[in-house]
C-alpha cells in the first residue's frame, strides 16, 4: 500500500510539473520572430535571401508579406516550408509509464534527450529523403481552422493546469485527418519514410529511438528517468540506440562519437567498411557526433564563426545545447543570432503505431532566434558525412 501511495504522489507531482511547464513555455509559440531583409539566413546548409529595396524586418508568420515583392515572398515561403519540414520533438505527457518509475511525462528533465532525438531525426531524413525534401503539407499548418494547432493551444493555456491534473486530452490538431492529395510514386515513397522516421521516435517502449529506449541505454551511464542528461551523455546514448536498432532499414546507419573533440578519419572509414565485412548492402551513412565545450562559464564569442561554418555545411544535422539545463536544437543562423527549435513545450501523447497517425505536432510552425551570446558554453554539434 505504501508503494502504491508513493506512485500516486509521483503521478500527481508529474502532472503538476507538466502543467507548470505548459504554462511556462507555451506562450513562446504565440510570439513572432523577425528576420532582417538585409542578411542571408542559413538553415542546415541552405541559404535564403530576403533582401528588398525596402529596409526593415520580416515576420516569419506571413503577417507582413504584403509589404514585400512576390519574388522575395516566394523565397520566404521556401524558407518557412524548409523549416517546418524539420522534425520537432518536444516534451510529451500521458505516454506509457517509463519502466522503473511512475513517470508518464518528461516535462522539466527530458529536453536534451528531445534535442538529441531531433538531431538524429535530421540525420535520418538526410539519409532516407535527402536535403531537398520538404513536407508537402508544411504550409497548411498555418492556414488550418480556428480550432487547430497552435492557436487553440494558446487560447487554452489558462485551462492547461486543470487539464493536466485530470489527465484530459487536449483536442488539438492531432485529431485532424491528413489532407487528401494525389501522390505520385516518389511522393508516396517519401511520405512513407517521413512517417517511419517519426515513428522511430514515438513515446513507447518499442520505438527504436523513443524516450523509453533512450532512458534504458542511459542507465549504463548512471542516468535514470527524471535526471537531467548532458549533451555528451546523450551522444553515447544515441550511438548505442542506433547500434541496437533492429529495423532492417536502419542497418545502413551507424554513429561515431568523437573523443576529445577529435575525429579520426580512419575510424570513420572503419565504420563504413564494417558494413561490407558484415555483408550488409545498400547506402552507408555515418553520423559523426562531436561533444565540445565552447568557453568557460560563458560562451566564447570567438567560436561564433566556427558555429556558423558548421551550420552552413550541406550535411550538417544541427547543434544541441544552450543554457544550463535548457537544451535547444539549433538549425541555422542570421547574423549573430542562432535559429532554433524549442523542446520545452508539453504536448499530448501520440500513438505512432496507429495507421495515418497525425503528423502536425511533430513539426514546428515557427522558427525562433537567440543571440549567440546568450548560449551556455556547452554545445554539441553533429555533422552527417
Amino acid at each position: 500500500m505504501e508503494a502504491t501511495g508513493t506512485d500516486e504522489v509521483e503521478k500527481i507531482k508529474s502532472k503538476f510539473m507538466s502543467a507548470w511547464h505548459n504554462m511556462k513555455y507555451s506562450w513562446v509559440l504565440k510570439t513572432k520572430t523577425y528576420f532582417s531583409r538585409n542578411s542571408p539566413v542559413f538553415l542546415l546548409g541552405k541559404c535564403y535571401h530576403f533582401k528588398t529595396e525596402e529596409s526593415g524586418e520580416l515576420s516569419t508568420d506571413g503577417s507582413n508579406f504584403d509589404k514585400i515583392s512576390t519574388e522575395i515572398s516566394g523565397n520566404v515561403e521556401e524558407f518557412r516550408k524548409d523549416f517546418i519540414s524539420r522534425i520537432w520533438l518536444t516534451y510529451r505527457e500521458e505516454f506509457p509509464q517509463i519502466k522503473g518509475s511512475a513517470l508518464t511525462t518528461d516535462c522539466g528533465w527530458g529536453c536534451t534527450l528531445r534535442t538529441g532525438q531531433m538531431l538524429l531525426a535530421q540525420g535520418l531524413m538526410l539519409h532516407f529523403l535527402g536535403r531537398a525534401w520538404v513536407w508537402p503539407e508544411a504550409l497548411a499548418m498555418d492556414s488550418c481552422d480556428s480550432e487547430s494547432w497552435p492557436s487553440s493551444t494558446v487560447r487554452k493555456l489558462t485551462a492547461s493546469f486543470e487539464a493536466s491534473l485530470t489527465a484530459e486530452r487536449d483536442p488539438r490538431l492531432l485529431a485532424r485527418p491528413p489532407a487528401r492529395r494525389d501522390w505520385d510514386g516518389t511522393e508516396r515513397r517519401n511520405e512513407l519514410y517521413h512517417r517511419k522516421i517519426i515513428s522511430w521516435f514515438g513515446d513507447s517502449p518499442l520505438a527504436a529511438f523513443g524516450l523509453h529506449q533512450l532512458i534504458e541505454y542511459g542507465k549504463k551511464s548512471g542516468k535514470m528517468a527524471g535526471d537531467w542528461y548532458g549533451p555528451a551523455v546523450v551522444a553515447h546514448i544515441l550511438r548505442k540506440a542506433v547500434e541496437e536498432a533492429r529495423d532492417p532499414e536502419l542497418q545502413g546507419v551507424t554513429v561515431y562519437v568523437a573523443q576529445d573533440c577529435t575525429v579520426y578519419s580512419s575510424d570513420v572509414i572503419d565504420r563504413q567498411c564494417s558494413f561490407v565485412d558484415s555483408g550488409k548492402a545498400g547506402t552507408k551513412a555515418v553520423i559523426i557526433l562531436v561533444p565540445v565545450r565552447l568557453g568557460g562559464e560563458r560562451t566564447n564569442t570567438d567560436y561564433l564563426e566556427f558555429v556558423k561554418g558548421i551550420l552552413s555545411l550541406e550535411y550538417c544535422v544541427g547543434i544541441i545545447g544552450g543554457r544550463p539545463k535548457q537544451s535547444y536544437y539549433f538549425a541555422g543562423f542570421q547574423d549573430d543570432s542562432l535559429i532554433y527549435m524549442d523542446p520545452h513545450y508539453c504536448q499530448s501523447f501520440v500513438d505512432v503505431s496507429i495507421k495515418d497517425f497525425p503528423l502536425e505536432s511533430f513539426h514546428c510552425p515557427s522558427p525562433k532566434k537567440m543571440s549567440f551570446k546568450k548560449n551556455g558554453p556547452e554545445l554539441h554539434n553533429r555533422i552527417l558525412l
